[in-house]
């Protein structure tokens, strides 16, 4: 059974158990959240797609921290005329843990 959910833009499969890291939710660690964009769920071999989502359906996951990605580096120069530039983005994520997936 696993299903596929869309938050922050993204898709992910996701099955229970399975540990993600998302971009960052406005919710305290260790408590549950709920998704309600589900966009696939696969049960006992029968598919259900929504368009563009299954009615009813919903991911529960437990948040089990708050961290930062690893950080990314873009530098920037202008040839022959003394302009560089380097800059660094390190993104915020939330680490979930699935616990039931309804459909």
């Amino acid at each position: 059974m696993y299903a596929v959910l869309e938050t922050g833009g993204k898709q992910y499969r996701v099955a229970t158990g399975d540990k993600l890291e998302i971009e960052r939710l406005p919710v305290e660690a260790g408590s549950p959240v709920t998704f309600d964009r589900v966009l696939l769920v696969s049960l006992d071999g029968s598919l259900k797609v929504g368009s563009p989502t299954v009615t009813n359906a919903s991911v529960i996951a437990d948040v089990v921290e708050h961290k930062r990605g690893e950080k990314k580096l873009a530098f920037k120069m202008r040839r022959r005329k003394g302009y560089h530039r380097m800059v660094g983005h390190r993104q915020e994520l939330t680490v979930i843990r699935i616990k039931e997936i309804k459909a």
